[in-house]
């Protein structure tokens, strides 16, 4: 018998199957090309991307607006038709999720007058990547460029190797300033140090190969940075009523990412993951990116059930990039996960329609960090800055017992400036 494509294994093995997107020598590789950049600047970003092939001896390193807008206006008009209402649907709920954050202001208990409170303000530079290898995402740059700008970035870079048409007239429909034409650690360093072309981005965001993922961990103490996003994966939770074409489907669009992508089953039904097999197979055989497609499968499995309790226990331990739900009563299957970048609620709701604009970010959380981090949003280009403002005017017994209690605390502390500057407040 031969071997199956999709694994199956137990429950207890699913978290033993996780695969760390990092390893030492990718991380010193990503230091040292950083560590050439901050030392020796724009030459040392022309001189690896040469080397790494992103980038012509000559070629230029950084396109402004008049060469994206030239791009643009050389698009096909079916394929711009298609990048522009993409872009539209990504604004439109960025601006609305822009719209729901509020600033904040209350007054000061004590110090009649006095107002204390936050508000929200975008960075001045974003940097925004978007892969250019095996495929060209200008989808990527849709979802970095259109948030950061509906978040109020004044300045937006997009930096990508090789870039393809497509990706250059996503850059100018996403109202990019410029686009650095190279890739990996180097356009890190690029972004965070700037260019003669470009400033020095305040926050980096978007997904890349291992060597983006580890430069943005070693600037992130730097910087702001969405994420640490390492091989794309999708994770279905499936039961008996579930279509099998469809979920292997779904599963092969995961696989096609890349070599390293993981497509996960998780299903309560042995016959369902009997006939999941056979649809891959067959899906595989007319399938153009087979080849990726089957690499990818070695690094995915299918995890059996007895119950769906125990699916939503696999998935929520497992925190997946895309959640699929794909059960009879999918709402309340959905409604018990907590750990997950996004979730697709629904035979109807695949993750490919969510890659493409439908809204919601699809640069999300992968490798089980969906746990401790949300997908990007117009909130990763934003600070909340707090304040304290006046108050005090008036002498009351709770301003008096405020500032006491500061000078204690102080003191307590062994901060003696910090209590006098308190006091000085009590005469005035």
């Amino acid at each position: 018998m031969s071997e199956r494509l999709l694994r199956l294994i137990r429950p207890e093995e699913a978290e033993l199957s996780r695969v760390d997107p990092l390893d030492d020598r990718t991380i010193e590789i990503a230091r040292s090309i950083l560590t050439d950049i901050e030392s020796r600047g724009e030459p040392a970003v022309r001189e690896h991307a040469e080397r790494l092939g992103d980038l012509e001896p000559g070629a230029p390193l950084v396109l402004g607006r008049d060469e994206l807008n030239m791009a643009l206006g050389a698009c096909d008009a079916e394929a711009r038709a298609h990048l522009e209402a993409a872009a539209e649907s990504i604004r439109v709920f960025a601006e609305g999720q822009r719209a729901s954050l509020k600033d904040f202001r209350m007054p000061i208990p004590g110090l009649p007058g006095g107002d204390m409170g936050h508000e929200l303000a975008p960075v001045e530079v974003a940097g925004c990547y978007a892969p250019g290898g095996r495929y060209p995402l200008p989808s990527s740059v849709l979802m970095t460029a259109v948030t950061a700008r509906a978040a109020g970035v004044p300045t937006v870079v997009v930096a990508s190797p090789k870039p393809q048409p497509a990706t250059l007239a996503a850059a100018a429909i996403s109202d990019a300033d410029a686009l650095i034409a190279v890739g990996g650690a180097q356009a890190i360093g690029a972004m965070v140090h700037g260019t003669s072309a470009t400033p020095r981005a305040d926050a980096v965001v978007g997904p890349g190969n291992r060597f983006v993922t580890a430069a943005k961990q070693l600037v992130g103490g730097r910087v702001a940075i969405d994420m640490l996003a390492g091989p794309s994966e999708v994770l279905i939770i499936a039961d008996d009523s579930a279509d099998a074409g469809t979920l292997a489907a779904d599963l092969l669009a995961q696989a096609e990412h890349d070599d390293d992508a993981a497509a996960i089953l998780v299903t309560t039904s042995r016959d369902l993951a009997d006939a999941v097999e056979a649809e891959l197979a067959a899906q595989l055989e007319t399938l153009p990116t087979a080849t990726v497609a089957r690499r990818a499968l070695q690094n995915s499995f299918c995890v059996l059930c007895d119950a769906i309790d125990q699916a939503i226990d696999v998935s929520d331990r497992l925190a997946p990039e895309h959640l699929e739900i794909q059960t009879r009563d999918a709402e309340e299957t959905a409604a018990a996960c907590n750990h997950y970048g996004a979730v697709f609620i629904g035979e109807g709701a695949a993750e490919a329609i969510g890659d493409y604009g439908v809204g919601p970010n699809h640069t999300l959380p992968t490798g089980g960090t969906a746990r401790s981090f949300a997908g990007l949003s117009v909130m990763t280009f934003l600070r909340m800055r707090t304040y304290i403002r006046g108050g005090g005017e008036v002498s009351t017994p709770e301003r008096t017992g405020l500032i006491r209690r500061t000078a204690a605390l102080a003191r307590i502390e062994g901060l003696e400036a910090h209590a006098r500057s308190a006091e000085r407040r009590l005469s005035r």
